[in-house]
């Protein structure tokens, strides 16, 4: 495997992962009450304590799009021509 591929593969993961994280953000924001009734029935969880839970885990998956796929693509696309 070449250097060319993985700079193609990161790309494809990095536009994947934001995609699911665009769809999570959007299910919240739209269907948050439905999701919260939902968690609700298995777990006693206030509607703060739900809503930080969320907000954390887009963080930290948002995170680790940037290290683990954006930041080695953008390594990647400076360290090498284009092509």
């Amino acid at each position: 495997m070449d250097f060319y591929m993985i700079k193609h593969a990161l790309l494809y993961c990095t536009v994947i992962n934001y995609a699911v994280l665009i769809i999570w953000f959007i299910a919240i924001v739209l269907a948050k009450t439905s999701i919260y009734r939902l968690h609700r029935r298995w777990f006693q969880l206030p509607d703060a304590t739900f809503d930080a839970i969320h907000y954390g885990g887009m963080a930290i998956y948002k995170i680790g799009i940037l290290i683990f796929n954006l930041v080695p693509w953008i390594t990647l696309s400076l360290l090498l021509p284009s092509g």
